[in-house]
């Protein structure tokens, strides 16, 4: 072989094996990134279940399956938390079929089989209901959950469940308290854990410190065969879209703002906020005695939050100022 393609040859090898050498780095890089993923939410959910007492031994855990992202990870956690938990429940998945146009029925019978849990496909026309009742143009969203709510109740019963799992992650939480105080001027969130109004179903939503970004990478790394809502989610113009983007944007520009109000959500001081039912603010009065969280360290809250810069907490804040070093001229 002339010397000139013995040396092409050469650099041809060198550059592949070059491509190969950068693809397996990127393939262990992914599959590190992969695993610390699973682990962090494997992680978060546990907590979320242990802070709220949400499963207990002797559970029978229904998993509310819409086909989404969201509920297919749930469903895939809790099974394998059940495996090393040191508590005995059970988990039987359900979907209600809604008798949506185009929905690909096949798809969950055949993924649940294979993973091999116990479900329950419930099939009613709700679609039908949803569309006569509400007027064109107008959110299905409402009404369409009331619907489904209603039915998996029953179904929850009619399988002796004493739990119901549903998929709502961190994000949705923060979007409907920012949805309920900014349209139903409220300060209400998105529990973790309740009882239904006739009391007799405890919902409980393991995902709750979960980021949903971190959720579709999951699901993408699992590759769960995802069933799109044509009814409701992909409607223009809804409320909860419109806080998504809100607090997306917040969280692209502003690192930390969103753990912070989410963290505020477990960090309620009902002496300063304003509702009368939560504080007896018509009869508190003047005892002479220091009150612990009153407005001082109020102030200092303030203080330390106002600003752009860092606080010493890690905060945005300005400088802190004692009180002491300033110089306050006696009133007249």
């Amino acid at each position: 072989m002339p010397v000139a393609e013995a040396a092409v040859a050469a650099a041809e090898r060198a550059e592949q094996s070059q491509a190969e050498a950068a693809a397996d780095k990127a393939a262990k890089r992914h599959a590190f990134e992969m695993n610390k993923l699973s682990k962090r939410l494997h992680r978060e959910v546990g907590e979320a279940i242990t802070d709220f007492n949400m499963i207990e031994d002797g559970d029978k855990v229904m998993v509310c399956m819409s086909g989404g992202k969201d509920s297919y990870s749930l469903l895939d956690i809790l099974m394998n938390l059940q495996k090393r938990a040191p508590i005995h429940f059970e988990i039987v998945a359900v979907n209600l079929d809604q008798k949506q146009p185009g929905f690909p029925e096949h798809v969950l019978p055949e993924y649940l089989t294979k993973v091999g849990v116990p479900f329950r496909i419930e099939e009613q026309d709700t679609y039908s209901v949803v569309k006569r009742v509400v007027p064109e143009g107008k959110t299905t969203c409402s009404l369409c959950s009331r619907l489904r709510r209603g039915i998996l109740y029953r179904v929850a019963t009619e399988l002796g469940c004493t739990k119901i799992a549903l998929g709502h992650h961190r994000d949705d939480i923060l979007q409907t308290m920012f949805m309920n105080m900014f349209f139903g001027s409220k300060l209400k969130g998105m529990p973790p854990k309740l009882v239904t109004d006739n009391g007799e179903h405890v919902v409980i939503r393991p995902l709750a410190y979960c980021r949903e970004k971190d959720l579709a990478r999951y699901a993408e790394h699992r590759e769960f065969p995802i069933i799109p809502c044509n009814l409701c989610g992909s409607q223009e113009g809804l409320q909860r879209q419109q806080m998504r983007e809100m607090i997306n944007e917040w969280d692209e520009k502003f690192p930390g703002r969103v753990d912070n109000m989410f963290t505020a959500l477990a960090n309620i001081v009902p002496s300063h906020m304003m509702d009368k039912n939560l504080y007896p603010f018509t009869t508190i009065k003047a005892t002479g005695a220091p009150v612990k969280g009153g407005d001082i360290a109020f102030d200092e809250d303030e203080d330390e939050s106002c600003g752009d810069k860092p606080a010493g907490n890690g905060l945005p804040g300005e400088a802190s100022i004692s009180l002491a070093s300033l110089k306050l001229r006696k009133a007249d």
